[in-house]
């Protein structure tokens, strides 16, 4: 009769176990997924500014085409394409700021100064809000390798998470 108890007992805490594991791991993909929205909503302002930055006047006709092109293809970027249309859009903030001159004739046009500081702000909050989804993701992971979760299968049907890599330098002239 001891026996069985200490059976159940054992039973008890290993449901208790893989309960708690499986809601860890929902809180986990939860969080990923606060933290893409975070990011899109990041990617998105600074594709907005820097497309306002192209239709402003301010850079000669080559550079606005570049950097509207960037950013429009930024923003209507399918998924698996968003990686690669990001980076370029850095790559294309780098190369229209590259001067202090430019950001100093960008600050000097009407208007400019704040798109500037929106601009500045945008960037600088890109590299933050993909570095909280890289932890989620990189977190949800390290669960998910474990034996037990793959065992008794606690991640359900949640696809695999995938960390968002991407060139996210912001441009030197515009940060000094």
């Amino acid at each position: 009769m001891t026996t069985v108890i200490w059976i159940a007992v054992a039973l008890v805490l290993v449901g208790i176990y893989l309960s708690w594991t499986a809601g860890r791991l929902d809180r986990l993909h939860a969080r990923i997924d606060a933290a893409r929205a975070a990011l899109d909503a990041q990617l998105l302002r600074r594709a907005s500014v820097a497309q306002e930055l192209a239709t402003a006047g301010v850079f000669d006709p080559a550079a606005s085409m570049v950097l509207h092109q960037a950013a429009h293809a930024a923003r209507l970027a399918e998924d698996e394409h968003r990686e690669v249309a990001e980076s370029e859009l850095s790559q294309a903030l780098r190369v229209v700021l590259a001067e202090p001159a430019q950001v100093r004739a960008l600050r000097e046009a009407p208007g400019g100064s704040g798109t500037a500081e929106e601009l500045l702000a945008a960037v600088r909050r890109v590299p933050m809000a993909r570095r909280f989804h890289n932890d989620a993701v990189r977190a949800a992971r390290a669960v998910r390798r474990h034996r037990t979760v793959r065992w008794f299968r606690l991640a359900g049907h949640a696809p695999f998470p995938l960390a968002f890599e991407m060139d996210d330098e912001p441009p030197a002239a515009l940060t000094e």
